[in-house]
């Protein structure tokens, strides 16, 4: 394998990671946190790497290297969470996450002496709060949004109970994990080190499945049961944090506790909340105005400043378009003033991650990145999986994606009726 440049090898890196739906759009600040993540040498290995999950053998093909040492590489690069490394019917395959929710989060979710996690954090407070390229093609950069919100269960009316869907409940997720790790909050852990942190608790970043089992295994995540998941979801609630998870309704990856001044969800909806960054809920917050006294305990509360006392009716105000529906205000009005009503709008939510992610490609102009990506070596699994939620789409998306992939075979699979 012939050796490249610095700059070029991280280059390639970049030019890799921004083959998936989820990319990270090139400047000098991405590049300072790549060359402080990766070495020059596994920026150019990992950079040849498919994006779809592999094994050993497969790098070892890819690299032109003897097994050995390539299980070394991968080992030592899943070690510091930039890969992950499940267990799939007895044989280990990897995968290069995404930067959110993945390698940039998992660098921060404990404390380690191996990097400088201060200079980690400026970096990534410069790339993610001040430049805005990323947190615009994170949030914004596709109609499927990539996470959504979760409702506070305890302000559920019998009305809104009979409403809402299992896949809508928080405490649902947690219980139907197969794996559950807490973790600290990447977004709160960073601006500690830059002095600027709130008082909310650190360990509440709760991770599932396989990702979850990954992180335990290299010390990212503390193993926990469902129980304790659920006594860090009501810990939550009493610090009024937002509950935002993967846009899904099966086998979500992450379940994170935001506040309003250090989380990267909750700060892109205060800039660009009208765009809706992130899936709201289904239900909306209304006023009672005749028992309002214009407390303001409700405008304190909300993370995201979407309601506030009108200053000549002295009453509260909802500001619907920005609104996430969480019931923050809802739980914080002592006088019982704030009810939750269903939205009118329907609410689609993908089925599960592959899902989610086929539908962000399509989106993207990306889905051949994921059918074609390193096709000699693709999986029928994973093939399966992607074509699977491809023909579940309705008409329109999956026209969209017949002439992304401009391939006869695919263009007859996708034009079944149903």
């Amino acid at each position: 394998m012939s050796h490249i440049s610095n700059r070029e090898a991280y280059k390639r890196l970049e030019e890799r990671i921004n083959r998936f739906p989820q990319g990270a759009p090139p400047s000098k600040t991405l590049y300072k946190i790549l060359s402080m993540l990766f070495t020059e040498k596994e920026a150019e290995l990992v950079a040849m790497l498919p994006i779809k999950p592999f094994t050993v053998k497969t790098a070892s093909h890819i690299w032109k290297m003897d097994e050995v040492q390539t299980e070394n590489i991968l080992q030592k690069l899943a070690s510091r969470a930039i890969l992950l490394d499940v267990d799939y019917d007895g044989k280990k395959e990897y995968c290069l996450p995404p930067p959110m929710i993945g390698f940039f989060e998992f660098s921060l979710m404990r404390t380690r002496d191996d990097i400088d996690q201060k200079t980690l954090s400026e970096l990534y407070f410069q790339y993610l709060n001040v430049e805005e390229d990323f947190i615009k093609d994170l949030f914004l950069g596709t109609e499927t949004r990539f996470g959504k919100v979760f409702v506070q269960e305890g302000v559920l009316s019998n009305q809104n109970q009979l409403e809402i869907m299992d896949y809508d409940r928080a405490s649902n997720v947690i219980k139907n994990a197969k794996f559950i790790t807490a973790s600290m909050c990447f977004c709160r852990h960073k601006m500690e080190h830059l002095g600027k942190a709130c008082s909310a608790p650190m360990d509440v970043c709760l991770t599932f499945g396989d990702s979850a089992y990954t992180l335990s295994k290299h010390g990212y995540g503390r193993a926990i049961e469902a129980a304790e998941g659920l006594e860090i979801l009501n810990r939550a609630y009493d610090y009024n944090l937002v509950q935002c998870g993967e846009n899904v309704r099966d086998g979500s990856v992450f379940l994170c506790n935001c506040c309003g001044c250090c989380c990267e969800g909750m700060q892109a909806i205060k800039q660009f909340g009208y765009l809706n960054p992130i899936q709201t809920t289904a239900f909306l917050p209304q006023v009672v105005e005749d028992s309002c006294i214009g407390c303001s305990k409700c405008s304190k509360a909300c993370p995201i400043d979407a309601i506030e006392v009108d200053p000549l009716s002295k009453k509260a105000k909802v500001d619907e378009n920005m609104c996430l529906g969480c019931g923050i205000c809802v739980r914080n009005c002592h006088k019982k003033s704030i009810y939750l009503k269903h939205r009118e709008k329907e609410i689609i939510t993908p089925a599960n991650t592959t899902h989610r992610i086929v539908l962000q490609a399509i989106e993207k102009g990306k889905l051949q990145e994921l059918i074609f990506d390193n096709k000699a070596l693709f999986s029928h699994r994973a093939m399966a999986a992607v074509l699977s939620a491809i023909l579940k789409l309705p008409p329109i998306k999956r026209a969209m994606a017949s002439k992304q992939m401009k391939s006869i075979y695919l263009d007859k699979l996708l034009s079944k009726k149903y």
